[in-house]
């Protein structure tokens, strides 16, 4: 049994952010802003982020000084914070209450229904996604989300609803304070391996989160991924509830149909309503893909298990138009798109690929790629190059190593010399992919950034460079 508890966020006192600029630090602090709590924060830079929270009533420091914690009952930190950090280092002086950026959010559930997105790939889609459609059947959901979303006009809102949609993250492990009503598993494959040391320690994660379910809660379930199933078919077997989804026949949503519309998808759920009969509602989205009728059919499941209505959850997820950096247009120029996508797993890349090549249709597509964490580039090195196989041509940067220090003989060359067509090259300088692009693409074509790092400040660049030649 879970042993989490969930704060009363008017117990935590003045809470203080070390690193407030960054989106998941931000996102917490405008919920506890809108609960009522005093808050303050700090980061390194001044930020269009930060002036949003002093407006939102936040006391904001620009720099990291000691006495930046004065006044506090509670300071958040992320994995990110360092020891040394003096902010950090004068609240365990004083004996103030530290907490993970994780606990503070699940502190700004408090009392809410909360639905708990969790997975390897997909979690930002389909959490967006469940927000928008449970807004639009009148469930005025709350929600936290790693990524702003248009449709809901920021990455986090508290709303008047009953339910808290949150993505779960699990790359640290911090998805385990959430205690969900609803915890839906998109899939699970290895990843984050830094952090877990194994795969097996990755699996047994997946197994402790559907542990923190509510009594008489449920799990929403992907049945066409081997490891989502495993954990679907395992809690069955203590009886507990379980809604799955997917092309397996044997889902209790079933998505068939499957089809590329443009810039969009289509799709038939098919499900029952406490064993009535077979339903069947046609879906159309505004986002291309696979891999988004998959997080529509998620989100749609997840819905289900919290009785809102099926058509009006139909119709919410065919409003929805994508969350930042995912499959996002950038700009058209000279008949080329220009598209950028946050994958940096090869499962990801795959999907991004596929989504791109359904889009371009009979044209090319041309991919920039960067790796991301040295760790996993060195891990998945065969599976990146066999996923960039699917562009025409595809330029690999060098490693964007985030929080990692450089491992020796790990670069973009680890992947592009395992991809044997000749198609996938490396290009370590972003100039000399961006040049390669703009000489080789044709009107028609799809020009696609992909990875979590900085390469996502290019499609602008390769958008005004097209529409100078």
């Amino acid at each position: 049994m879970n042993s989490q508890v969930q704060l009363d966020p008017h117990a935590l006192g003045r809470v203080h952010f070390i690193g407030m600029g960054g989106a998941g630090m931000s996102a917490v602090a405008r919920l506890l802003l809108a609960r009522g709590v005093d808050v303050s924060g700090s980061d390194a830079k001044d930020s269009k982020g930060l002036r949003e929270l002093e407006e939102l009533g936040a006391t904001v420091f620009v720099g990291q000084r000691a006495q930046n914690v004065d006044g506090a009952g509670t300071v958040v930190i992320s994995t990110a914070i360092k020891p040394s950090n003096p902010e950090l280092v004068a609240a365990r002086e004083r004996g103030l209450r530290v907490v993970h950026r994780s606990e503070a959010l699940a502190s700004a559930m408090h009392g809410r229904r909360v639905v708990a997105v969790a997975g390897t790939h997909g979690k930002t889609t389909t959490s967006s996604m469940t927000t928008v459609a449970f807004r639009t059947a009148d469930l005025d959901p709350s929600w936290a989300i790693g990524a702003f979303v248009a449709d809901l006009g920021a990455n986090a809102g508290f709303a008047d609803g009953a339910w808290f949609v949150a993505e779960a993250d699990e790359s640290d492990g911090s998805f385990l304070a959430y205690l969900p009503e609803i915890a839906v598993i998109t899939n699970v494959e290895p990843d984050h391996l830094d952090h877990y040391g194994s795969s097996d320690e990755f699996f047994a994660s997946f197994d402790r989160f559907v542990e923190t379910i509510r009594p008489g809660g449920t799990l929403v379930a992907c049945l066409d991924d081997a490891g989502s199933r495993n954990l679907a078919e395992r809690r069955r077997g203590t009886g507990e509830a379980v809604l799955t989804y997917g092309v397996d026949p044997a889902a209790d949503v079933v998505v068939s149909g499957i089809e590329a519309r443009g810039v969009g998808s289509h799709c038939t759920l098919t499900f029952s309503l406490a064993g009535g009969e077979p339903r069947s509602l046609e879906l159309d989205l505004l986002v291309p893909g696979a891999h988004n009728i998959a997080d529509a059919a998620a989100a749609f499941t997840a819905g289900l298990a919290a009785g809102a209505e099926p058509e009006a959850l139909v119709d919410g997820l065919g409003q929805f138009h994508g969350s930042a950096r995912r499959f996002d247009l950038k700009g058209t120029a000279r008949g080329v798109r220009v598209f950028d996508d946050y994958a940096h797993h090869p499962t990801e890349v795959q999907a991004a690929l596929r989504a791109a090549r359904e889009v371009a249709g009979e044209h090319k597509v041309h991919a920039i790629f960067q790796p991301h964490l040295y760790s996993r580039t060195r891990e998945f090195a065969a599976e990146f190059a066999a996923a960039l196989e699917l562009a025409d041509h595809a330029y690999v940067l060098d490693v964007y190593g985030a929080r990692e220090e450089p491992l020796p003989g790990i670069t973009g060359r680890s992947i592009s010399d395992l991809a044997p067509s000749g198609r996938v090259v490396s290009t370590p300088e972003a100039e000399e992919a961006i040049g390669a692009v703009l000489q080789s693409a044709a009107e028609g074509d799809l020009i696609l950034t992909v990875g979590a790092g900085d390469v996502t400040a290019l499609g602008p660049k390769i958008v005004d460079g097209l529409a100078l030649n």
